[in-house]
This record gives C-alpha cells, structure tokens and sequence, in this order.
C-alpha cells in the first residue's frame, strides 16, 4: 500500500497581505558552515534560517569531526572545527546537496585528503564540478574521480592565477576557500561577484584572510598561516524577499517583508517597478502594491544581472500581467520544469529552445527550452501540483494563491528545503495553507 505524501493544501482566499520576515539566505548560510571548518576556534553563524539543507550540512560536518551545535531559539549555529580528524565525507550524503565539492579545500588543508560523495540539488541544468576541479588542480590537489566521488590529496595547497571560464558562484567560492590557508598568493579572474559570494568573503576575512576585492570580477588573496573563528550574523535572504513581495502582487495584495536591505534586490525592484508596481522601502523593510501590471522582457544573469532563482516567481506572476512577456533563462539550462503545470492550470505560456534574448545563452543547441513567452492575464485553476524543485515550487504556490479552487501541492520537501517556514509564512499574510497527508 503506498504510504501517504507530505502535501500542502492551499485554498485561495483573496489578496495577500501582510508581513513576512526573512532570515539569513540559503545560499549563504550553508557556505558560512563550510568557511567555519577553517578556523582554529569555534565560529557562530548568527540569523540562520530554518531549512533543511542547514540540518543536512551540519550532519556531513559532524562526519568528519566537527561539533555542530543548532540553537533555534537564537537563529544561530556554533560549530567547533578543533575535533575534526577525519577526511571522509560518507557516500549517503550523495545527491543531497552541492555543498560536499566545497568541503574539500578545508579537508585538505586540515588532513591533506579527502573524499567527498557526487553533488545534488535541484535538477535544473546541468552544473558540472568541472570549474571545481580545474581550481582544485591549478592549486595543487591530487584529483580522482571515482564513480561514487572525488577524491582529493595535497601536501599543502598552493596559490594561483585562477581563470574561470563562467562567473561561477559555487568556484568561486571554492576557489576562496582553498586560497585563505594557501601557500602565496592567489587571483581568481572572472569570479561571481553576488552579494552572498562577498558576504562569504567578508566572513573569511573576519577570521583572519587577506582578501582584497578589485573591479572586473577579481579577488587577489595572500594565504595566511592559519584562520581563527568568527561571528556573522547572516544578511537577509533576497530570494524570499523576492518570491513574497510577488506573492502580494499575483493577488492583487501587499506584502511588507521586513530583513532584507534594499541593496539586495536592486535588478528585481526596478523590473517590478517598470510593470507598475510601487514600493515602499524603509531600511528595514520592503513593500510592493500595483493597480495594474503591465507584461515585461527579463532574462536571467550573473549579479548585478536579474538572478536565475527570481526568474520563476515572475514567469507566474506574469500570468496575472497584461500583455506577452518573455522570460530567457541564460544561467542554468533547465530552469522551466515547472510550466506544464501552470499551463495545466490555465496559464498561456509558450517554451522555445532558441534563445529570445539578447545575452549570450551557454546552452543554445540545447534540447532544454531557455525561453518562455506567457499571455496575461489568464484565470487559473486550482489542481494537484507537484514541485519539481525550490524555485519552480515557490511558482506553484504562487499561482495556487492566484487560482479558483483548491490545490493540492506535494513534493513540499524541496519548499522547507530551502525557505525558512514557507506555511507559517504563508498563513501569516493571509492564505488559507495547511499541511496535509496526501494519498492521491
């Protein structure tokens, strides 16, 4: 008999209004958890959000040694990197995350080896550990690829003149991490340059690296002898700021989200904001309300472009916009899983693997589409929805707020993956959301 699925149930119930809190981003606080093995003292991640993806790193830090202690009442986490002694990440952790490939630079420079099990994630592209393993090497890692993980040796890292062929944000970060405790000097041209790549930096340099910043996507870094611990209270998390300012405006609703400073989300602001929304912003707080939202032409970059992981909260939200609007997705290649459902549901969206944009795409020739073009407004209908992934989840969500009727919304686990108590937050601007247990 199957067993029953985790399932949210959203009843729509007008516009959403309210107030939502963010807490520190998913994409940084893991990062921070990996920086905080590098010291020779414990380290406290301040502002940490509830999400899964934190209780599955601390479990791979704790197999190799560290202590992890979670403080939820403080929205903090303590790790003590002292106890760590072993070089081997298991293979269970396979597939969970991305956060193993970057375990490897601190493994080495502890012990001089490691292992660590294939990356995972969301299944949006391709994301290959190529740029993680030319970083690893030009620094003087010992690199086999088995068939269950990398493995990685080196006396002492070594710093280098580090090229990458993509503003990568993950080599990037990886290239920081090896370069901090690295012999000489190191430079990474073309580096990712997102606002959690320099909240990671400014972590490492509270602890002790030499890390200078300089225009045109280059870190220069003097490697240091060693890194103590530090605090960090982590910034606000601007995806969720994104995704429930959306939330009020598909609606025809407000939504105040407090935590998030405005300089996080200036590309997303000004793209709302030529659709007719109006905003109110506080240094505390930001708010978005609209009469009337007109259709747009987005696509996708590298920051201080419009961010991928914004791109599907407003593909639904231009299902309630007037006119055609054209998303093109320029940094993963399979980023609109997501879109059968919402035409399912109603929406008037068309995919094309040829690029309607005028960024250069990596992935033309691909079989995946890389652009969508949606007709608005449309009326949806609520129905059962399953959740490909976080961000194309988030869409779901949102066009169920929007939609006649009930839906069903299962493979939830990718949601509280990665946002900090969705249905709290979902119920406390308004919408009639509960968990359920799905047998359908």
């Amino acid at each position: 008999m199957q067993q029953p699925q985790k399932a949210w149930r959203v009843e729509p119930n007008g516009p959403l209004v309210g107030n939502v809190a963010v807490r520190g981003s998913k994409n940084g606080v893991t990062k921070h958890m990996v920086a905080a093995m590098l010291g020779n003292s414990p380290s406290r991640i301040e502002n940490a959000p509830e999400i899964g993806d934190i209780d599955i790193t601390a479990q791979m830090l704790e197999a190799v040694g560290c202590e992890v202690h979670l403080d939820a009442e403080a929205s903090a986490i303590d790790i003590e990197p002292r106890s760590m002694g072993r070089g081997h990440v298991p293979v269970h952790f396979s597939g969970l995350n991305r956060i193993p490939i970057l375990m490897v630079g601190p493994l080495l420079h502890h012990i001089g080896e490691a292992f660590v099990p294939m990356v995972g994630g969301d299944d949006i592209g391709a994301r290959p550990i190529d740029f993680h393993v030319g970083v690893l090497e030009a620094m003087g890692a010992d690199i086999q690829i088995l068939p269950e993980g990398l493995e990685a040796k080196a006396a002492r890292l070594h710093g280098a003149h580090i090229e990458l062929p993509y503003p990568s944000v993950g080599a990037t970060e990886n290239a920081l991490l090896c370069a901090v405790l690295a012999k000489g000097q190191t430079i990474i041209d073309n580096a990712a340059v997102e606002p959690e790549v320099i909240e990671l930096a400014l972590f490492l340099q509270r602890m002790g690296a030499v890390i200078e910043m300089r225009p045109d996507r280059r870190f220069i870094i003097e490697g240091v002898d060693e890194l103590e611990g530090a605090e960090h209270k982590l910034q606000g998390d601007r995806l969720e700021t994104f995704s429930y300012l959306v939330a009020g405006l598909i609606t025809g609703g407000e939504v105040t989200v407090h935590g998030c400073r405005q300089d996080r989300l200036v590309t997303a602001i000004s793209t709302l904001h030529r659709m007719g929304a109006r905003f109110t912003i506080t240094d505390t707080s930001i708010s978005a309300r609209a009469d009337h939202l007109t259709s747009a032409a987005v696509e996708t970059n590298t920051h201080p472009g419009f961010m991928t992981d914004w791109q599907s909260p407003l593909v639904a939200l231009f299902t309630q916009c007037h006119g055609l609007s054209v998303m093109h997705e320029t940094v993963y290649e399979n980023r609109f899983p997501y879109v059968p459902a919402l035409n399912e549901m109603g929406a008037e969206i068309e995919l094309f693997t040829q690029p309607l944009g005028g960024t250069y795409n990596r992935f033309t020739g691909s079989t995946h589409p890389c652009s969508a073009v949606v007709k608005g407004p449309t009326r949806l209908q609520g129905r059962h929805l399953e959740v490909p992934d976080i961000r194309g989840g988030f869409a779901h969500v949102l066009a169920a707020a929007a939609a006649d009727g009930q839906s069903i919304i299962t493979g939830v686990h990718h949601l509280e993956r990665g946002y900090h108590r969705p249905v709290e937050a979902f119920a406390a601007i308004g919408l009639s959301i509960e968990r359920v247990d799905y047998e359908g």
